[in-house]
């Protein structure tokens, strides 16, 4: 496997914030996320046991990194980035079990089958719902309940609580905790697909 090191540090943490200043309403943070909200990203989607991994919202690639360093060797990674700055970021990790693609959330079934991937196991957000609109932030929660395997788990860190209400239709009621060693404390939401006979 080759390095995965690519842009960090104060280079991927000074983008970021560059970025957070021109395009406020994409990015749902000022810094990159820390190290112990990465760990419970990882530990609430179980990602060490998933075979295709989606991360919407991928950033500089901090999470990224996490989580290609979890999961499987034979694993897929699809990060889905709209900022084309983080994704010219993206393309500096060096993995091949990563995929960057720029596009938008609610692309997620295109984007899948263009590239050939079975539904995925988890999908990571770090997108904020809070400055969407309740229409953009439905749209792309119905994308990921369409897509997510049967059991599957989405997780989401937000700042706000807004994504556990747009939810509601797609996956029910949330598990929630706060990480409070992020700057700013983060919400970390998550949802398992329930089967088909279950209901919601």
């Amino acid at each position: 496997m080759k390095s995965n090191n690519g842009n960090q540090g104060l280079n991927g943490g000074l983008l970021f914030f560059r970025e957070f200043l021109k395009h406020p309403m994409q990015i749902g943070s000022i810094v990159p996320s820390s190290r112990f909200l990465e760990q419970r990203i990882l530990e609430r989607g179980r990602v060490a046991m998933a075979g295709t991994v989606v991360e919407l919202g991928a950033g500089t690639g901090g999470t990224t990194r996490a989580i290609l360093r979890a999961m499987p060797r034979e694993a897929t990674l699809l990060s889905i980035e709209v900022n084309d700055r983080f994704h010219r970021a993206l393309n500096q990790i060096q993995d091949d079990r990563l995929i960057a693609h720029r596009g938008r959330a609610e692309e997620l079934e295109n984007i899948l089958q263009t590239y050939g991937l079975d539904t995925p196991d988890v999908v990571v957000s770090g997108i904020p719902f809070s400055t969407m609109s309740p229409e953009h932030g439905s749209r792309v929660l119905a994308a990921v309940a369409a897509n997510l395997a049967p059991k599957g788990r989405f997780v989401a860190y937000q700042v706000s609580r807004r994504v556990a209400r747009l939810s509601r239709p797609h996956f029910g009621r949330a598990r929630a905790a706060v990480e409070w060693r992020n700057l700013p404390p983060m919400r970390v939401f998550q949802w398992e697909k329930k089967l088909d006979k279950e209901s919601v």
